[in-house]
């Protein structure tokens, strides 16, 4: 079952007045939708636009999985447990929350930044904060979230290049940049596609693309 959602569908968010603006794919604060809580294990794919100066203050998260995608500028983070990065285009970040972590996420760089940030449910809650960052990422290099029982594989492709889409129980597709086919459905920036049973099925580079997709073994 492949079952498409469209960058337009996505719940508006954040706070423009401040700079911040977020588009949230699944059921977010005040944006409330029991029908669109999860798929697999992934709760939250929030695209995120901060201008310079911009950011989220302190504030706390548990027992979820948050991995950040940077798409364009640098994303400064701080934590509660004594973290603090820069990460930049092409790095993937992920904070594992586990019993309990507060974060700053922050735009202090020139120019603005736009990061994709997915949140993942764990297979079991509790536990200690733990912290990890990936410095320019490859496709062939998938990263896994043993914690959410899930696999992310990055695809940059040409136009007419074609990937494999994994096989599994479920499988979050979510296009950075450019222009891409899954299953024959077109797909543009910000749209997503979530699939049930995912078995010999391949992303196409209409035009240079980024995409990002998550394999998943569990609901």
């Amino acid at each position: 079952m492949i079952d498409v959602r469209r960058a337009a569908q996505r719940y508006p968010g954040g706070d423009p007045a401040t700079g911040i603006e977020s588009r949230h794919a699944f059921s977010f604060g005040p944006h409330y939708d029991p029908g669109n809580l999860r798929f697999g294990a992934v709760i939250a794919c929030n695209e995120e636009r901060l201008a310079p100066g911009a950011g989220f203050d302190e504030h706390p998260h548990s027992h979820t999985e948050i991995v950040t995608w940077i798409v364009e500028g640098e994303l400064t983070h701080r934590d509660s447990v004594g973290n603090e990065t820069v990460v930049r285009r092409g790095d993937l970040q992920r904070l594992s929350s586990a019993g309990g972590v507060r974060h700053v996420e922050r735009n202090d760089g020139p120019g603005p930044l736009t990061f994709v940030q997915m949140w993942l449910a764990p297979l079991h809650p509790g536990g200690e904060p733990s912290y990890d960052i990936v410095r320019g990422i490859a496709d062939s290099t998938p990263y896994a979230v043993p914690e959410a029982g899930a696999m992310l594989h990055v695809r940059r492709l040409g136009a007419g290049e074609r990937t494999a889409v994994p096989d599994g129980a479920y499988v979050y597709v979510h296009v950075v940049r450019g222009e891409v086919r899954v299953g024959g459905e077109e797909l543009g920036p910000g749209d997503s596609v979530r699939i049930t049973e995912a078995k010999d099925l391949a992303a196409e580079g209409v035009t240079a693309a980024e995409v990002l997709l998550w394999e998943m073994a569990v609901g």
